[in-house]
């Protein structure tokens, strides 16, 4: 049965029985391509494969998979009584037609090497074009999220039955939306011991931490940091801080005259004062980023690369070079026209606001004028795609696919990324990523993804800013709860009350 779309809801109210997720996130309809993360968090739609704590796949619809000798075809075997929430079975025939819907639309199934994906004697068999040995990875992504056929009106998502846990039973978009066990459940793992649940998409990070405080939430995710050594002093909550695959990230159109030239782009982050917001804004020190890749995700950090650094002085010789001059209030100007560009930033993610005025007045040092122009971050993907973005302020989250190289191929192809490279490319780096998807060999593997991160220190298509700590309320009522590092699962089916 179809669920209604139904007028933005006020604030979630406290409930005893109810388990509730507060995050900065919103529904952005049904497709499980634009918010398929939500879905699968909340334990609702499940994926062929899942991920451990280290990036591993683990089972979830698919039980168990093999690889043929030539390194071409992949076969998985379905979890025995797998049932959609609407009662009917999980078949291997409903997982290739989602699967097929996935790999169709513009995005990560499209850019892999599939040569086909078909039903046979009950198993789902993905082929390939040519070995491509990270594909595990990919099918723990929330789009492709496996969903029952009566969710579909030709190819139209029209209501999400999945298969997991929880069933939805009610749409609120787009930020809430409730659920409850599923009777048809039949995983490996028991029935959740907690019944229902709710998700509410709060953009304002005070928002969540006063809800975090006054008892409104059971989980709070995505906490400002200058709320978090306040809610350690609350004795009801428990607060989780972990540094993460994400990286906040400056993403530049380099279609732009002021952009395209690499001393351009050298120029800007050399005028970034990172340790200075890293220290007095994001109250971590350690954050500010010196490469893109952080020391939390450790096959991709190169510690020999030269770190990046604020030399202002050296900012404004690069940009003499390229013939910008000092003109009206220190701006500086080139055939007339000064060095003058708007930033895209949002506030789902309530740091990046600060960041960007920060950064505006360490750029103006440097005789850049730099806009904020504060949006909704579909604004960026939507700039990208019509042309008309000039730089972006983000969080760019490496692990959604938990080998980054699911993000590094959506976000530096041929043709760039909504979230990613925008006006650039790299014949050198993509190479080196196709290398990637083709060899297991560990020592080639470690090399390539060194030659990979090394490129894009060197090129700065995008300009890292800072690396990312996870800041996590839970509250006290709930026991047995652990933070999913790669932001893949809320994880509510495995814990308990704990009263």
């Amino acid at each position: 049965m179809s669920l209604p779309l139904l007028a933005r809801p006020g604030l979630a109210q406290p409930s005893s029985n109810i388990f509730r997720v507060v995050t900065s996130q919103e529904i952005n309809g049904l497709d499980p391509a634009r918010s398929g993360y939500v879905f699968t968090r909340m334990q609702v739609v499940e994926t062929l494969l899942g991920a451990d704590d280290g990036g591993l796949p683990v089972p979830q619809l698919a039980r168990a998979w093999t690889l043929s000798e030539d390194g071409l075809t992949w076969r998985f075997s379905l979890r025995q009584g797998g049932r959609f929430h609407d009662g009917t079975p999980v078949t291997a025939e409903a997982v290739v037609a989602c699967l097929g819907r996935a790999r169709e639309q513009a995005g990560l199934l499209s850019n892999l090497p599939l040569a086909s994906i078909a039903a046979e004697s009950g198993a789902v068999l993905i082929r390939t074009s040519r070995p491509f040995t990270p594909l595990l990875a990919f099918l723990a992504h929330y789009s492709t999220g496996i969903l029952a056929p009566a969710a579909f009106e030709g190819q139209a998502v029209r209501a999400i039955i999945g298969s997991g846990p929880y069933k939805l039973s009610r749409l609120l978009a787009p930020q809430r939306l409730e659920a409850e066990r599923s009777e048809h459940w039949a995983g490996p793992a028991p029935a959740p011991a907690i019944a229902r649940l709710s998700y509410l998409a709060a953009g304002r990070g005070e928002t969540r931490a006063a809800m975090a405080e006054g008892g409104q939430a059971e989980l709070v995710a995505q906490l400002a940091p200058e709320t978090v050594e306040r809610l350690r002093r609350n004795p009801r909550l428990a607060i989780d801080i972990r540094a993460i695959p994400r990286t906040r990230l400056i993403k530049l159109n380099c279609n732009l005259p002021l952009f395209r030239d690499l001393r351009a782009r050298r120029a800007l982050s050399l005028a970034l004062d990172r340790q200075g917001m890293a220290t007095a804004l994001l109250r971590s020190p350690a954050s500010a980023a010196t490469q893109i890749f952080p020391p939390a995700m450790a096959e991709w950090h190169v510690p020999e690369l030269p770190p990046l650094r604020r030399h202002v002085a050296e900012a404004r010789r690069l940009l003499a070079e390229l013939g910008w001059q000092p003109g009206a209030e220190g701006i500086l100007q080139r055939d007339g026209q000064p060095f003058s560009f708007t930033l895209r930033t949002f506030s789902d993610r309530p740091e990046l606001p600060g960041l960007a005025t920060a950064m505006q007045a360490q750029l103006r040092e440097a005789g850049i004028d730099m806009r904020v122009a504060i949006v909704n971050s579909g604004e960026i993907p939507a700039g990208h795609r019509d042309g008309t973005l000039e730089a972006a302020l983000m969080a760019r989250n490496f692990s959604l696919v938990p080998d980054p190289l699911g993000t590094l191929l959506q976000d530096y192809g041929p043709n760039g990324g909504d979230w990613g490279a925008m006006g650039w490319s790299s014949a050198a780096l993509q190479d080196v990523l196709d290398k990637l998807g083709t060899t297991a060999d560990p020592a080639e593997r470690a090399a390539l993804r060194g030659r990979a991160s090394t490129i894009l220190h060197e090129e700065l298509p995008v300009i890292p800013v800072s690396w990312f700590d996870l800041a996590t309320a839970v509250s006290k009522r709930v026991a047995g709860l652990t933070v999913d590092p790669l932001e893949l699962s809320f994880r509510v089916a495995g814990a308990r009350w704990a009263g």
